[in-house]
């Protein structure tokens, strides 16, 4: 359970690298849209884990490795952001978000049941 102060931080370094992803970085990543569905810290806020969900690209795997190999840049503009509020600023780690994908794929399978129709009373008399 992450406590209290782990929780605000991993709000900061969410709201700070979406905005990162939207305004700052956003020639390095050309008609792709990012988003930072979550973050989690470590205890002692040197590592944050963020995850990510990505749109409008065909091979995600491959945008998530061009963010990995431009992670120092993001580093540098989330050091720039939050250098006045954190005595550290966490090492990035990311991963790919899949949930969206991961529901979608349950809502269709879902759909696709055949469930026979509860008869009616009148039916059964």
């Amino acid at each position: 359970m992450e406590s209290k102060r782990q929780q605000k931080f991993s709000r900061l370094i969410q709201r700070e690298l979406a905005e990162i992803f939207q305004r700052d970085v956003k020639s390095l990543f050309t008609n792709v849209f990012i988003t930072v569905t979550h973050v989690s810290v470590s205890p002692d806020l040197s590592v944050a884990k963020a995850y990510l969900s990505i749109m409008l690209v065909p091979d995600k795997e491959e945008a998530l490795e061009k963010i990995k190999l431009n992670v120092k840049a993001i580093r540098n503009a989330l050091a720039q952001k939050i250098k006045k509020e954190v005595r550290v600023i966490p090492e990035l780690i990311f991963y790919l978000d899949d949930s969206s994908e991961y529901a979608s794929k349950m809502d269709k399978l879902f759909n696709e049941l055949d469930i026979p129709k509860k008869p009616s009373s009148e039916e059964t008399e």
